[in-house]
């Protein structure tokens, strides 16, 4: 546990790895994240597995040299091979499996063009929500993605909490006056729906944003005003320290491809400057438990209520959120 936040850095829920186009037919890819070693591969059958990196034998790292044989990873020290169970189903020059040749099995989910992993802190604990569908996706009206990507010093409940923190939209991003916002929760989701205005170098901007937030991974914001747009946000630890950051961006064509271009650059720029503006706080200040907290601040005391369920209680001090 990191000594900046009274809670783990590795909160249960689906988490971003790779994008799909990333993972090729057979291909193989190390990641670090949750402060572990895994391997992420795909099998002959198409789908996307993730295993512990670490061959049980004697450690070789299977994202280093390994191969795809039909649907399974081979280890490039010895030859063992590993289904997407983690089962060991082949050893060349034994005749007998140790029933301890396993590694753990990470549950997947690949939607969006996005692979997604399911982090708990023991195998046991089976997903209980599933990563969505989006309507943009691949929809002819449209654009195709536009991807930014982050390293920030900081925990996903520093960036997830930043969504209902509503009064900062004023002091960092330059909006005139507090958002108008209306709350649902529902199990893993939380939602937000603010009216809000900005000044823009074109004048006063008036817009709607629908923020729809599943679990600590995975955020979307949809804009709605003079352009519509999606920012597909993907949140996945690294360690007790770092965030993986990656944002997707999306713009609802105009009828002039040229001036679609120009909104989406311009789209893209804006909320990339905001986002970088929110990195050079949360990279200094310090997490606090009980907030002095004032009307006007937004739902923060709701989202940490609705935050408790992907803590298990071990990974909590004692009243941290």
């Amino acid at each position: 546990m990191s000594s900046r936040f009274p809670f783990t850095a590795n909160p249960i829920g689906w988490f971003m790895v790779a994008y799909s186009d990333e993972l090729k037919p057979a291909g193989v890819i190390p990641l670090h994240y949750f402060g572990r070693e895994l391997v992420l591969f795909r099998g002959q059958d198409g789908a996307a597995r993730v295993l512990d990196a670490h061959c049980p034998h004697l450690g070789a790292h299977l994202g280093h040299g390994g191969c795809v044989i039909e649907n399974n990873i081979t280890c490039p020290f010895h030859g063992w091979r590993f289904d997407g169970s983690g089962s060991c189903v082949g050893i060349p020059y034994a005749k007998k499996i140790p029933p301890a040749a396993m590694l753990r099995r990470w549950p997947v989910s690949e939607k969006n063009g996005m692979i997604f992993v399911y982090h708990a802190p023991e195998e046991s604990y089976a997903p209980t929500w599933e990563v969505p569908a989006l309507a943009e996706h691949e929809s002819q009206a449209w654009t195709g993605y536009t991807r930014r990507r982050w390293r920030v010093r900081t925990n996903v409940h520093e960036i997830v909490e930043n969504a209902f923190d509503v009064a900062h939209f004023c002091f960092v991003h330059g909006a005139i006056r507090l958002p108008e916002s209306k709350v649902t929760m529902n199990g893993a989701l939380f939602q937000v729906n603010s009216h809000t205005a900005f000044d823009t170098p074109a004048g006063v901007m008036e817009g709607d944003i629908d923020i729809d937030t599943y679990g600590f991974g995975l955020f979307t914001a949809r804009y709605r005003g003079l352009i519509e747009g999606l920012i597909i946000a993907a949140l996945t630890p690294i360690d007790d320290e770092f965030v993986d950051v990656r944002f997707t961006f999306t713009v609802k064509r105009v009828p002039d491809e040229a001036a679609t271009a120009f909104v989406t650059q311009q789209f893209v720029a804006d909320a990339c400057h905001q986002f970088e503006q929110d990195i050079a706080v949360w990279e200094h200040k310090k997490f606090l438990a009980r907030p002095l907290l004032c009307e006007g601040d937004g739902p923060i005391g709701l989202f940490r209520k609705w935050a408790r369920q992907f803590y298990p209680a071990a990974t909590l001090r004692a009243r941290a959120i």
